[in-house]
């Protein structure tokens, strides 16, 4: 606008003319042109914070540590839940109950260093194990059974929930030990303790099993949950109707990830820049909010782990980037070995053979029975799609040497399974299934 006007200008033959409109130009028009070019370049700045890609922030991490061994003060890493690392009081009262009135009740959990598909294996069979409480005025047998843990799973779920409020883009976590927690389930005994007796210990005897019990791990991840109430009072939406609540992220750090942790009814949509939240929603009062903070590693870290960290992090490579901004999918065999090498998970594995299968072959249906990985977003469906009658996407993986020494013999196939749940992610019209070859 500004070069017509002075092209204008110069054009202009007499003289007192132009200097009459100059002056009125420069005095009333180009004020209001430079204002419209400063709100253009705030909008356009605003556009660019909500569509930059930020997914480095939101990258998940976890290990296991013995509970005691935890350092409160780690730079990244915090528990799944915070309840782990209470002191177990078990209440001799419930436990005197059961044995006189039956029932059941789940006092601790194990974890099972050994393969997810024999866990789930051992859990279908309802196999009764003997264990003993000793009290400081005996002992007393008892008998368990082995229930599949679900509380982690739970926090899983919970997070796909904040990811789909903030309307953040969902990716597969990559946590090869969840599964292999299980709860130790009281269902009888012999005797009844008194009220006043204190409980010491209670063992349980997982018979062959016992090689692969740990008792006391618990897992930690670089996700807390925090509270901060939002600065200022909340100004008027755009639409009239809502109010915008803006939370300040620089006291807690801005090169973390931030999800707001509310309810749907609580929020319309939220507005990310790279120091602050903007929450619309239909409060139009101050308050707290609740805030999941996704920490950022730290590459300082002294702290040793009995166990391997992983993470669901992707190479940093521009066709990696390009690719999540258009969220395009090419139906190719290009595109599978893009999305594989994408991941940092498969350094050591290499993905060698795809195979699509019929759906139904002589009568039976193909697919869970025969898969060695199982799926890692139960959680997720797209109401439209089912799996019945979904062609299969056979993927064939090799091991190699370096995959192995990097990977627990036990977490194999936990790790093939997180590989194959981020294709089947991107190929939600195939089932896919994924094997060692």
């Amino acid at each position: 606008m500004k070069d017509i006007i002075r092209d204008r200008l110069n054009k202009m033959e007499d003289l007192e003319q132009r200097r009459i409109l100059k002056d009125l130009m420069t005095g009333v028009f180009l004020n209001l042109v430079e204002y419209q070019e400063t709100l253009n370049k705030q909008i356009e700045q605003r556009v660019f914070d909500e569509v930059k890609n930020q997914e480095g922030k939101y990258e998940l991490h976890i290990t296991l540590i013995d509970r005691e061994d935890y350092d409160p003060i780690h730079e990244f890493l915090r528990p799944m839940l915070s309840s782990d690392l209470n002191n177990q009081v078990l209440d001799i009262s419930g436990v005197a109950e059961l044995v006189r009135n039956g029932g059941e009740i789940p006092l601790f959990s194990l974890f099972l260093e050994m393969g997810t598909q024999q866990i789930w294996e051992l859990l279908s069979s309802e196999r009764i194990f003997k264990g003993t409480m000793i009290t400081n005025a005996g002992e007393y047998p008892l008998f368990f059974k082995l229930k599949q843990n679900l509380s982690y799973i739970n926090e899983i779920e919970k997070l796909y929930q904040s990811f789909m409020l903030n309307g953040m883009n969902w990716r597969t976590i990559n946590l090869p030990y969840i599964y292999k927690f299980v709860d130790c389930v009281l269902v009888g005994g012999e005797g009844e303790p008194a009220i006043h007796e204190e409980v010491k210990e209670i063992v349980v005897s997982l018979e062959e099993y016992d090689v692969y019990k740990r008792s006391g791990v618990i897992p930690l991840w670089n996700l807390e949950r925090i509270s901060q109430r939002n600065t200022g009072f909340p100004m008027p939406a755009i639409d009239r109707i809502n109010f915008e609540h803006t939370l300040s992220l620089r006291q807690e750090g801005v090169e973390h990830g931030y999800l707001v942790d509310a309810s749907e009814a609580d929020v319309r949509y939220i507005l990310r820049s790279e120091d602050r939240l903007v929450i619309v929603t239909p409060r139009n009062e101050s308050g707290e909010w609740g805030l999941v903070k996704i920490i950022k590693p730290s590459l300082t870290n002294l702290t040793h782990f009995p166990y391997p960290t992983f993470s669901n992090r992707r190479k940093e490579q521009f066709t990696v980037r390009l690719a999540e901004n258009k969220g395009l999918i090419i139906r190719s065999k290009a595109e599978i070995l893009r999305i594989v090498s994408s991941l940092e998970a498969t350094e050591g594995i290499e993905l060698v053979e795809i195979q699509i299968l019929d759906p139904v072959k002589n009568g039976q249906m193909l697919g869970d029975t025969s898969s060695l990985t199982y799926s890692l977003n139960s959680f997720v469906s797209d109401g439209i799609r089912t799996d019945h009658g979904k062609p299969v996407m056979k993927l064939g993986f090799r091991l190699e040497a370096s995959g192995r020494e990097r990977i627990p013999k036990f977490l194999e196939v936990d790790v093939l399974s997180y590989i194959v749940a981020e294709i089947q992610r991107y190929f939600p019209d195939y089932r896919c299934e994924g094997a060692y070859l």
